[in-house]
């Protein structure tokens, strides 16, 4: 085993969604371990806000990826929200890189993206409506992240295959 991969999903997703599938895929093939949490029932929780309980996703992953950096390496991935939340716990958790699909900058009052200073690869689309290119390009400039920006909508539909390759090069460098 090379490591562990622990790999979110977006708001209102799953974890059997396309993206995290193809991913999970990739780890396996390259000798990862792999996990896809489940936050569907945080993200029911309208009463916390707009966009689920935020908070309760972050203890989650947490507590996930302490478990699993205690037995090896550990690298997050996330889409969207579980972007965010992957970003947020690599500044706790020891992990050895991120891959981010179309993250989440900001979070209303919640505190900004921010990520350790590890590997870091995100996959964005040009078009993305709900998280404008530039400030995915803004955020990645100061981390040297590898950027791939790509003809598409938030959701990436159109680039399944190129997240799950761009996810296989960060795992084959690490």
């Amino acid at each position: 085993m090379r490591g562990h991969c622990i790999l979110s999903h977006g708001f209102e997703s799953g974890p059997d969604a396309t993206k995290v599938t193809a991913l999970a895929d990739v780890a396996e093939r390259l000798g990862w371990t792999h996990e896809r949490p489940d936050y569907t029932d945080l993200d029911a929780r309208r009463d916390v806000s707009s966009l689920g309980d935020v908070v309760a996703r972050l203890e989650r992953l947490r507590g996930l990826a302490q478990a699993a950096a205690a037995r090896g390496p550990v690298v997050l991935a996330g889409s969207s929200l579980g972007g965010y939340i992957a970003g947020r716990i690599s500044l706790e958790v020891p992990v050895r890189g991120l891959f981010l699909m179309a993250p989440a900058i900001a979070m209303g009052p919640l505190p900004a993206l921010d990520a350790a200073t590890v590997p870091i690869s995100i996959i964005h689309g040009w078009d993305d409506e709900l998280i404008p290119a530039q400030a995915v390009v803004d955020w990645a400039l100061p981390r040297r992240a590898r950027l791939l920006l790509v003809n598409d909508s938030h959701r990436l539909s159109d680039h399944v295959a190129a997240s799950a390759e761009a996810f296989g090069q960060l795992l084959a460098h690490l």
